[in-house]
């Protein structure tokens, strides 16, 4: 997801004016669909492919779309791939946490785990290959987990603990966790939903619908050998925030769930697990992303904002 909010209005003003043409609407349209070069781009939309670059260039600008130069049969041709599948634009401010509140943030690489369910298809990868033996849960419990950057299941959780090292007297304002998913599909289906749900202390405080598991192009990040593969290759930067009057997943209210609901000063830990319930509607599994997969430089992060 491309998030947009007014802080950074120079971004806001360049995807507002790639989005503002009929034609560039339509490129990404055809795009959706599958990756195709100027040429192609051209010729379905009946459009000179001068102009068909220029509107490339504008959406490549905007970071909406992603252009790569492949072999053809005369000299290269530039393939171009559609970069997010939604658009958040914040239109309110932030909340000016400066002076009066304090942040804590950690991030928790994915291999740290401290309890699994784990289903086949499962395993786990990291820039090297595949660090345990696939579809074996059993190999969860291996040391080697720590060094994961990518963990699949397609049924079941992952849970961690974060440490709390904020003052006792500390007054907790919101607390919000974000990391990289997607579905969970044999080697990847756009179209392969799945209800991925996040708890916090053991209460859950929202569910994503993923619309799928994305392969279509390499992750940012991925090595050269999962690159090539046709396994999956970048999820969705997804965001779990509890305030003091309600749960939302990427700043869209979810529930009546509040920061006093977690229980957080009973521990100088908080419990954070993220899976499928047993009664969800699409149980299609998951994939969760180190910072050295996928497209975002990330671990899970745990941000807590505090008084």
């Amino acid at each position: 997801m491309l998030e947009l909010s007014l802080e950074d209005q120079k971004k806001l003003r360049k995807v507002a004016r790639a989005l503002s043409s009929e034609v560039r609407l339509q490129i990404i349209s055809l795009l959706s669909k599958q990756n195709m070069n100027i040429n192609q781009l051209a010729e379905s939309i009946g459009i000179p492919m001068s102009t068909a670059a220029s509107h490339i260039k504008v959406l490549e600008e905007a970071e909406l779309i992603l252009t790569e130069l492949r072999p053809a049969s005369r000299g290269a041709m530039k393939v171009c791939t559609r970069n997010f599948d939604d658009v958040h634009i914040k239109l309110n401010t932030s909340k000016n946490y400066a002076g009066e509140y304090e942040n804590y943030e950690i991030e928790m690489p994915i291999g740290q785990y401290t309890d699994f369910s784990v289903s086949p298809t499962c395993g786990m990868a990291n820039h090297d290959g595949l660090i345990i033996q696939e579809d074996d849960p059993v190999n969860f419990y291996n040391p080697a987990r720590s060094s994961a950057q990518l963990i699949w299941t397609r049924k079941g959780y992952l849970e961690y603990k974060f440490p709390l090292a904020i003052p006792p007297s500390a007054t907790v304002k919101e607390l919000q966790v974000s990391f990289e998913v997607c579905s969970e599909a044999p080697n990847h289906d756009h179209h392969w939903p799945s209800d991925i749900s996040v708890w916090l202390n053991g209460v859950d405080v929202g569910t994503w619908t993923s619309p799928g598991d994305f392969g279509d192009r390499p992750g940012k990040l991925n090595p050269k050998y999962w690159a090539e593969s046709t396994n999956t290759q970048y999820g969705t930067l997804k965001t779990w925030k509890v305030t003091e009057d309600k749960a939302m997943i990427d700043d869209i209210p979810f529930s009546n769930v509040t920061v006093d609901d977690l229980n957080l000063y009973e521990n100088n830990f908080l419990t954070f697990r993220v899976g499928i319930k047993d009664n969800a509607l699409h149980k299609g599994g998951f994939n969760i992303f180190g910072k050295e997969f996928g497209d975002y430089p990330q671990d899970i992060k745990l941000k807590v904002v505090f008084q």
